[in-house]
This record gives structure tokens, C-alpha cells and sequence, in this order.
């Protein structure tokens, strides 16, 4: 009789079954329900009936259940020898519903001899034994154990898995199967492991290092993916179900699961890894990894993350300025979605580093090397590069300021404009050509940054949230020579004032004939501009009269001027104000028709310009009507004779202006008496309007760069003087020219060296002269000082003039001549 293969095999178990058949009832009863539950065919799959018959038996006595997970174990290692993988797929199936059904005491001995198969099946060369193992470690990672664990340790599980992640099999499929069952059971290590505080600290750095670079690994393929599915709507469960999506859920489950104190050691792996594949360039995987970190994090744990970042810029604050550019700009991204949690007390400390980080960029650019002395073998640095990373500096800068409250923005500012190195005794400059070039490089970048920090800056009580400590040294630079920075100074301003968002409503410079087509936002001057006004006011009227003055400006200048002039205007003004401002700009009228400071044509019409645009917007915000029409039939006369003196003309892409501007027409020109009569009779200071503005010099314009102030700005003490009826009996004021500021500035230091020198000998005499010298000189002293206040007592309280008139003096001048009020004689009217 011929048997097939089938029937062959099955006459060789049933003789086998035969020769065994006495010895089996000597055999442990958990040896033969395990036995059973495999089928004679491993294709029948497990026998249910059985398997239910061995987790009865297991239930009913647990303490064999640790024998039972070892000869299930012993079995499964001899068909793995053996190749029968059928039966390996049944053990460990069966392996599955005893953990899933017993938690009982004694589990823990079961568990081992899980894992150890589990290992068994992980170190196998077979794709699909290994994906066996990670479902069943999945499943296992699911159930919470009833009892504690102490010396179970998962150290293999983590390389292996890590190792899976990294497959490199040839067959696609095959390939990415591996690659998610390490994933798959990475999540599951963490699972099992991060709320049990008995297991092994999961994240240590041994196994951070590990877990998350592996978890990077498939991220990195992300791109790939969503080219092949564009539409995730489309896109099938198969197609959803890769390594880069599977990696990115388990990433942020791990993060999401980050305590306060392993921030760090979940962070710093990312970085590593970032560094060690160059992922720094081009930026974009970099800002997603770090996107996907902000947003799993818990929103206070933000600060750690941003903290890490910049520790991480200074560690490489010698490498390529790519690489730095890459880093900076993850920064600004994560302070974007930083701004929902808490920046922390770390704000000053950001800008710090991100400030030295643009110093040390401004070096590298000058000296070409990273180090000071020139070595052999020096990194080559790209001029290019360098200031393409100062711009990511600059950026993220103002990212990390728009996530700030308005108080917090303040302080920002403030300790920026501190670090700005200007021409004054609290600011010393590099000597030498070198030091100004740097210098000039680290003023344009902070201003560049402050302006970044000003933008959308909003604040009601702008006294405190720009004090003079902020104000003064952010107005100095507007007396320098250097046009770049004086514009950057102006747009600042512009920016801090501008809280309605009304500044792109005035560019181009026009004169509008109907301002409401501007649809301004305008508030009513609150009580706290009013005192920011009245503190601040003069110091801006006075340097934006400088600003003009220069011929270096171009039409950003004028159109950064005029921008400053309507946001005083909109924001911060009142009657008095509007007074001044209109007083100011007349003033620059002035300036150029007098022409002092011989400034070329082009500037002298774009100032005729400027003051037509501001005394038209101003007059339609005022109201009066007889104002409105001077300034209109003055705007219509220039454009019929004058149209170069016109904005329209002046500021444009190919500006029309004319070169003969010394001769212009009064009809074309605004008339401080007009202007004076017009709104004086509208309720408005008549007495202040017809008062000329004259800026007062300071002891910054003697400390700036500026060369020409002293001599083109003759300033006098009384302002009010000039237009006084009693003019003609005052003493002049004493002219403030070149040659006296120059002076003045030469011998500061010598003066300062003799007031120094006599308080030491003073402190010095008092301390070794006799008691009896020093009463007689503090007697002299007071002897001395009575005098004075005699002398002072006699000229202030004197009677006055006498009625009689007047008597005239040497060189034929009048002269009051005071009689005592007893020898006075009164009209009989004034008798009682």
C-alpha cells in the first residue's frame, strides 16, 4: 500500500503516540495540558478546547503557573531549533491568553519566562518572528500587572527594537514591517515602564539615547510619505500605517509622558542627533522635530525646551553659520508656540544670548575667524552666510518679544538699548578705524533688534512703559552722522508710539484732501499721555528739528519724519500739543527758506514738502475751518507755481524738485502770523503760536557726533525773547557757537581733575587741621554768604517804580528809578 506525504507523517505520530502511550500518565498534569493544546498539524491552529481546559487549571492553581510558562518555554526554543514555526506561532498564541487571563501573585515568574521567549524570538534572523514577538511584547505592555517587579529589566528589549529601526533589509516591505515593529515596541517599553517607579528609570540617558534617535530615524521620512498620499482623506488605513507616522505618535506619547526633571535628558538626544546627520541645514526637518516637541510637552515645561536651545547655540557658537542660523530659527519657532505656556524667568536670559551670539557673528564677519589669532587650517567664514544668521538673530529676537506682556516688552527694550555702545561718558567706543566699523556693525543690528521689539508694541500708560532711562539713549543716536542709524532711531519711535496700527495709512506722503478716506483709529489723549507729553515733549520737538537738519537724509528720513509727526498727532495730543507741533513744523519751514547749514536743494524741498503733508492732516484734524482754508489756498498756489514743493512731486520713485529754491513767493509759503490769527481766533494759546520754536541745545548735542550743530543752531537762552515788546531793553543772550562747544568739551576733563583735586584737599584739611582753623573759616564762609544773601534780599525786595517816570542813563538808555514808597505822592483819587 502506498501512502502520501500527509498520511505518511501521521502514521509516524500515531506509532509514536503508541510506543509513549504508558509513559504518559506519569507525566505532570500541566506538562499534558500543555501538550494538548497543541493540534497534530500545527496548520489547525491552537486547540481551543484545551487551551481553555490549561488557563482553568492555571486560574484554579496559580503556583504551577510559573512551571507552565517554563516547559511552554522550553518548547517553543526546540521548534524554533527545529524550524517549526507553526507551533511556535500556537505557543506563544497560547502564551498571550494566560498573561491576558491570570494576574495573580505569581505571575512575575511567568513574565520571565515570557520574555525570554520573547527575546528568543527578537534574536531570530526571520522578519516574521521577530514581528511575532513584538505583537505578543505589545500585548504584554497593555496589561497592568497586580503585582511589583524588582529585578525585571528591559535593557535588551530597548537595543534590539532601537536596532529593528534601523533595518536596513532590501525588500521594501519586509523593511518598513521591521522598522514599525521597533517602533510598535518602543512604545510599548515606555508604556510598560514610565509609571512604574520600580522598573528601570526609562529615562536615562542610556536609554534615551537610544529611543529617541531611533524614533528620528523613521521621522526623517516623513517627506517621502505624504508625496505618495497628498490627501490624507484619501489616503487608505494601509497607506496611513508606515514607520514615519508611527514614529511621530510614539514621539509624542514619549514626550507627553515627560515629567518636569527628564525634559532634558528627552531634549538633548533630539539635538545630538540633529548635529550628528547635519540637520541643521536646511532647517526644515529641525523646525518640524521641535514643532512636534513644543506641542507634546506640557505647556509649563516650555521654558526647559527653549533653556536647552540656547545652551545648545552657545556650544556652538563656532560652528558654520548655517548651522547656527538653523538652530536660531528652530528658537524663534518654538517661541512662537512657547507664548501659550510660560517664557519663565529665562527672558532676560534669551535676549543675553541671542544679543552675544550677534557680537560674536559681528567678529567672525571682521576677523574672518572664529578664533582671535589666525591659525593655520582656519574654518573659512562667508561674509554672506554671517549676516544671513544675524537676520535669523534679529528675528527670532522679535518672535520671543511678541510672545511678551507689554511690562516685560519694556524691560527687553531697555536692556537692549543698554548694550547699545553710543558716543557718551556711561557708553565708551573702540578707538581706531576697526572699533568704529565694529561699532557701527553692533549699533545697526541692536537698533535693527529693538525695532523688532517695538513692532505691535501696545501699552495705555506710556510714561511708565517708556521711561527716560529707555527715551534718552534712544533719542541720542538721531544727532549722528550715520544716516542708517538714524533712520532705524526714527522708526522705532514711530513703532513705539503707533498703538492703532495706523502707520501704513501715511506712505506714501500725500496731501489728502479728506482724511476720513483713512479710516484712522483715534483715541482721546488719556490723562497718562498728557504727563508723557508734558515730561518727554521738548526732548522730541528738539530732535526731530535736528533730524531735519541734516543733508545726509533721503526720503526714508522725510517719510520717517512726517510718520513721527502724525503719530504724536493721532496718539498723544492735545490743544497744547497741536500748538507745539504746528510751531515746530513752521519752525522747519524756516530752516529751509534761511538755509544755514547750506543743505542741498533736494533737502530743502522735501522739507517745504514734509510741512505742507503734516499742516494738511493736521488742519483737517483740528477742525477749524479758517485754518483748513489757509493751508488748502496755500497747497492749490503750489501746485499752479510750485508743485516741487509738494510731496506728490517731491517724494516719489524719480523725485521732481528744482534747484532754485532761494527765491520762493510768500503765496506759496505758510504763514506763522496767518496761522497764529486763524486759530487764536478758534480758542487756541494766539500768544504761543506767534512765538517762533528754538530748540535748546544740551550736553548730548555736545557729546554726539555731530559737527555742525553748534555752528548752524544759534540758540538763545529766553526763547519768548525774541518777539517781546521789551526786547530792546534786555541784555542779549549769549551766542552758543562751534568754537564755545568745542571748548567746552576739551576742557570737561582738566575741570573735573581740579574739582577732584580740591574736594581731596578739602577732605584732607578737615580731617588734619585744628579745630580752631576750621571754625574760623566756616565762620568766614557764613560771614560771606550773608553778604551775598543781603546783596540778593536788597535787588529782590525793592519798591516799585515810581510813577514819576523814568531817567535816562549813560549812552542815552532809560533807565527805572526806584523811590521809597513813604516819599511817594498819590493822585487824590487814591486818598480814602
Amino acid at each position: 500500500m502506498v501512502y502520501t506525504g500527509a498520511q505518511e507523517r501521521k502514521r509516524g505520530r500515531a506509532q509514536r503516540r503508541g510506543i509513549c502511550c504508558c509513559c504518559g500518565a506519569l507525566r505532570p498534569r500541566y506538562k499534558r495540558l500543555v501538550d494538548n493544546i497543541f493540534p497534530e498539524d500545527s496548520e489547525d491552529g491552537l486547540v481551543k478546547s484545551n487551551m481553555e481546559k490549561l488557563t482553568f487549571y492555571a486560574l484554579s492553581a496559580p503556583e504551577k503557573l510559573d512551571r507552565i510558562g517554563s516547559y511552554l518555554s522550553e518548547r517553543l526554543s526546540r521548534d524554533v531549533a527545529r524550524h517549526r514555526y507553526g507551533y511556535v506561532c500556537i505557543a506563544m498564541e497560547a502564551l498571550d491568553q494566560l498573561l491576558m487571563a491570570c494576574h495573580c501573585q505569581s505571575i512575575n515568574l511567568f513574565v520571565e519566562s515570557f520574555l525570554k521567549m520573547v527575546a528568543k524570538l527578537l534574536e531570530s534572523e526571520k522578519p516574521n518572528l521577530q514581528i511575532l514577538g513584538t505583537n505578543s511584547f505589545v500585548k504584554f505592555s497593555n496589561i497592568e500587572e497586580d503585582t511589583p517587579s524588582y529585578h525585571r529589566s528591559y535593557d535588551f528589549f530597548v537595543s534590539r527594537f532601537s536596532e529593528m529601526c534601523h533595518s536596513s533589509c532590501e525588500d521594501m516591505e519586509i523593511r518598513s514591517k521591521i522598522r514599525m515593529a521597533g517602533i510598535k515596541g518602543l512604545q510599548g517599553v515606555v508604556r510598560k515602564t514610565v509609571n512604574d517607579e520600580l522598573q528601570a528609570n526609562i529615562w536615562d540617558p542610556q536609554h534615551m539615547d537610544k529611543i529617541v534617535p531611533s524614533l528620528l530615524y523613521n521621522l526623517q521620512h516623513m517627506e517621502d510619505t505624504e508625496s505618495r498620499s497628498p490627501s490624507p482623506l484619501q489616503s487608505t488605513e494601509k497607506e496611513k500605517e508606515n514607520p514615519a507616522e508611527l514614529a511621530e505618535r510614539c514621539l509624542r506619547e514619549l514626550l507627553g509622558r515627560a515629567a518636569y526633571g527628564n525634559i532634558k535628558n528627552a531634549i538633548k538626544p533630539v539635538l545630538m542627533h540633529l548635529d550628528n546627520h547635519s540637520l541643521w541645514e536646511p532647517k526644515i526637518f529641525a523646525v518640524r522635530c521641535f514643532k512636534i516637541v513644543m506641542y507634546s510637552i506640557q505647556p509649563q515645561h516650555s521654558h526647559l525646551v527653549i533653556q536647552q536651545l540656547l545652551s545648545h547655540l552657545d556650544a556652538n557658537s563656532k560652528s558654520a553659520a548655517t548651522v547656527r542660523a538653523g538652530i536660531v530659527e528652530v528658537l524663534s519657532e518654538s517661541a512662537v508656540i512657547a507664548a501659550t505656556g510660560s517664557v519663565g524667568p529665562t527672558v532676560l536670559e534669551v535676549f543675553n544670548t541671542l544679543l552675544r551670539q550677534l557680537r560674536l557673528s559681528i567678529d567672525y564677519e571682521l576677523t574672518g575667524s572664529y578664533d582671535s589669532a589666525v591659525n593655520i587650517g582656519t574654518k573659512i567664514i562667508k561674509e554672506h552666510e554671517e549676516r544671513m544668521f544675524q537676520e535669523a538673530v534679529i528675528k527670532t529676537i522679535g518672535s520671543f518679544a511678541s510672545t511678551l506682556p507689554t511690562y516685560q516688552r519694556s524691560e527687553v527694550m531697555l536692556f537692549i538699548m543698554g548694550k547699545v555702545p553710543l558716543p557718551s561718558m556711561h557708553h565708551p567706543i573702540e578707538p581706531g578705524r576697526s572699533g568704529e566699523i565694529r561699532n557701527r556693525l553692533i549699533q545697526i543690528m541692536l537698533l535693527k533688534s529693538l525695532l523688532q521689539v517695538s513692532l505691535g508694541f501696545q501699552c495705555t500708560n506710556m510714561l511708565t512703559a517708556l521711561p527716560s532711562s529707555f527715551l534718552d539713549p534712544l533719542l541720542s543716536p538721531i544727532l549722528m552722522e550715520d544716516a542708517e542709524i538714524r533712520l532705524f532711531v526714527l522708526e522705532i519711535l514711530v513703532s513705539l508710539i503707533d498703538r492703532h496700527g495706523n502707520r501704513h495709512k501715511f506712505s506714501p506722503i500725500s496731501t489728502i484732501p479728506d482724511i476720513a478716506v483713512l479710516r484712522l483709529k483715534v483715541d482721546k489723549c488719556s490723562r497718562q499721555d498728557t504727563l508723557f507729553m508734558k515730561k518727554h515733549s521738548q526732548q522730541l520737538y528738539r530732535h526731530i528739528y535736528l533730524s531735519c537738519n541734516d543733508p545726509g537724509n533721503v526720503q526714508a528720513h522725510y517719510e520717517a519724519v512726517y510718520a513721527l509727526l502724525v503719530m504724536i498727532s493721532i496718539e498723544l495730543a492735545n490743544e497744547e500739543v497741536v500748538v507745539d507741533l504746528i510751531r515746530l513744523v513752521l519752525a522747519v519751514q524756516d530752516l529751509s527758506l534761511s538755509n544755514e547749514d547750506n543743505l542741498p536743494a533736494y533737502s530743502r524741498c522735501a522739507l517745504h514738502a514734509l510741512c505742507a503733508a503734516y499742516l494738511n492732516l493736521i488742519s483737517q484734524l483740528t477742525t477749524v475751518p479758517a485754518f483748513c482754508q489757509h493751508i488748502h489756498e496755500v497747497i492749490e498756489m503750489r501746485k499752479k507755481e510750485a508743485s516741487y514743493l509738494l510731496p506728490e512731486d517731491v517724494f516719489q520713485e524719480k523725485p521732481r524738485w528744482s534747484k532754485n529754491v532761494d527765491q520762493i513767493e510768500t503765496e506759496v509759503l505758510f504763514l506763522q502770523s496767518k496761522v497764529s490769527e486763524v486759530l487764536g481766533g478758534s480758542g487756541y494759546n494766539s500768544d504761543r503760536l506767534s512765538t517762533p520754536y528754538v530748540p535748546q541745545l544740551t550736553d548730548e548735542d555736545r557729546l554726539s557726533k555731530r559737527k555742525s550743530i553748534g555752528e548752524t543752531i544759534s540758540l538763545q537762552v529766553e526763547v519768548e525773547s525774541r518777539n517781546s515788546p521789551e526786547k530792546e531793553e534786555r541784555a542779549p543772550a549769549e551766542e552758543i557757537t562751534f568754537e564755545t562747544l568745542k571748548k567746552a568739551i576739551v576742557d570737561s576733563v582738566a575741570v573735573e581733575e581740579q574739582e577732584r583735586e580740591r574736594r581731596r584737599q578739602v577732605v584732607e584739611k578737615f580731617q588734619k587741621a585744628p579745630f580752631e582753623e576750621i571754625a574760623a573759616h566756616c565762620g568766614a564762609r557764613a560771614t560771606l554768604l550773608q553778604s551775598k544773601l543781603n546783596q540778593i534780599f536788597e535787588l529782590t525786595i525793592r519798591p516799585p517804580p515810581s510813577p514819576s517816570g523814568t531817567i535816562t542813563a549813560a549812552y542815552g538808555q532809560p533807565q527805572n528809578h526806584s523811590i521809597p514808597v513813604y516819599e511817594m505822592k498819590f493822585p487824590d483819587l487814591c486818598v480814602y
